[in-house]
């Protein structure tokens, strides 16, 4: 029996198509070449503690139909993103609030924290920035530029601040209150128990097959259905004819360490160029829980080579070329959609992939 539609891959995106499809009548099979569900917001449990295989998600929205819609799947906690930076051992609040004024300069009022900013600001008089580093002077000064920006970034993409494009930080979050809550979204929260539930009871009474690679066997599993949602990278589906797209990759080094809180906080920056990694994420703060150990994972970026899991799109004028040569195969095809991050190139929160697929599936009908 023929299925009405093949989704490759079982991240948001692919789930929610599929069971947004299921409950209009349609037979669906999905494959997913890992051997778990949920793609990079897989969450394993590990002594209780939810840890996040692929890094760090934070769930945040102002959008209250994306809200409900992810809160119908599990329960959301108050979990609210407080990072810190550790710079030479010295701890810093983000984003930058009058907290971080404080810890960089003594200043207690917004008025003495704005005009430290202007007067640094004033010294480089950069009018046109050309580069990332020129594009952060003018808007934030020197000292925050280089103690909490300027090595992280450099770590972060693989090269100078100075040969980075300024577009990458066109805007910068600055308080002046004393508010360390990373985002302005009004709805934010960690699913209690994790994310790898809410893929699940999505896929529930789907058929799904793991460790299935969609381009072992390419022609037969496209004559498996009516109709394709590929959710992968858009230059493999193509066999790179036009060359690779471009990425940054990440390493995470995972340990467990038997005391019950390591370092206080869900996440921690080093934004020092020296040390190699950009932050350590502490897993059991975003969903507490008490246990005797905790998990902990530093995150070092990487180039990114085909066969890494690619993670941020490098979105310069090259690859958005190559990009636009392959999106335009992808638009003359007939019964095969493309969608997510890596088949649309391009870098998504979680709330906005709820919104794309969402309205991808009402176009569809």
């Amino acid at each position: 029996m023929k299925y009405d539609y093949l989704i490759v891959g079982s991240g948001l995106f692919g789930s929610i198509c599929a069971h947004e499809l299921k409950k209009r009548g349609n037979k669906i099979l999905l494959i997913e070449k890992r051997d778990h569900l949920a793609g990079n917001i897989y969450t394993e449990d590990n002594g209780g503690i939810q840890v996040h295989k692929y890094g760090a998600h934070i769930f945040h929205t102002n959008n209250k139909t994306v809200w409900d819609y992810i809160n119908s799947f599990a329960e959301f906690n108050r979990f609210t993103n407080s990072p810190i930076a550790n710079y030479k051992d010295k701890l810093f609040n983000l984003p930058f609030n009058m907290n971080t004024f404080y810890q960089l300069w003594g200043v207690k009022t917004p008025k003495e924290a704005q005009a430290k900013i202007e007067e640094q600001k004033k010294l480089y008089h950069i009018e046109n920035p050309r580069n990332l580093e020129e594009q952060a002077i003018s808007l934030i000064g020197k000292d925050i530029y280089e103690i909490l920006i300027k090595g992280y970034t450099e770590k972060q993409w693989g090269r100078k601040a100075t040969e980075l494009p300024p577009f990458i930080i066109n805007r910068l979050p600055v308080r002046f209150t004393f508010d360390n809550n990373y985002f302005n979204d009004k709805y934010q929260g960690i699913p209690i128990g994790g994310y790898t539930q809410i893929i699940e009871k999505m896929l529930k009474d789907i058929d799904v097959k793991l460790n299935t690679d969609f381009f072992e066997n390419k022609q037969d599993n496209l004559e498996l259905a009516n109709k394709i949602i590929y959710t992968g990278p858009i230059d493999k589906f193509y066999d790179y004819q036009y060359g690779a797209l471009e990425y940054r990759s990440l390493r995470f080094e995972n340990e467990t360490i038997n005391e019950a809180n390591y370092q206080g906080n869900a996440v921690i920056n080093y934004t020092e160029y020296e040390i190699p990694y950009t932050r350590i994420i502490e897993h059991k703060h975003f969903d507490y829980v008490e246990t005797d150990h905790t998990i902990i994972t530093k995150e070092y970026p990487r180039d990114w080579k085909i066969g890494d899991e690619a993670y941020y799109p490098i979105n310069d004028d090259k690859n958005a070329t190559l990009f636009k040569k392959y999106k335009d195969l992808a638009d003359k095809e007939k019964q095969i959609y493309f969608g997510g991050r890596l088949a649309e190139y391009k870098y998504y929160d979680m709330h906005n992939v709820i919104e794309k697929a969402l309205d991808f599936v009402n176009t569809l009908y």
